[in-house]
């Protein structure tokens, strides 16, 4: 999904998601779950996908690898679908 299609699905300018996308915008919690719902995706897929490494250190890297690998396989079965 481009950032001007996900930007009219939840009703912002293309310019702030490209900001948020970039991290030069906080991500308000609101916004973060119109997105969510924009992809399709429940909002805990998001906020995992969203983490930094150093967010989940308390997760073995190879169980954090294969729950991103595993998020990334159901998104593009959404997309696909």
């Amino acid at each position: 999904m481009s950032q001007d299609d996900l930007a009219q699905k939840v009703k912002l300018s293309p310019s702030y998601i490209s900001l948020i996308e970039k991290g030069d915008r906080d991500l308000p919690i609101s916004v973060a779950e119109k997105i969510a719902t924009a992809l399709g995706i429940p909002m805990s897929l998001l906020t995992f996908l969203a983490a930094e490494p150093g967010d989940l250190k308390g997760m073995p890297e190879d169980v954090r690898d294969k729950l991103a690998g595993i998020a990334f396989k159901l998104l593009n079965a959404k997309r696909r679908a």
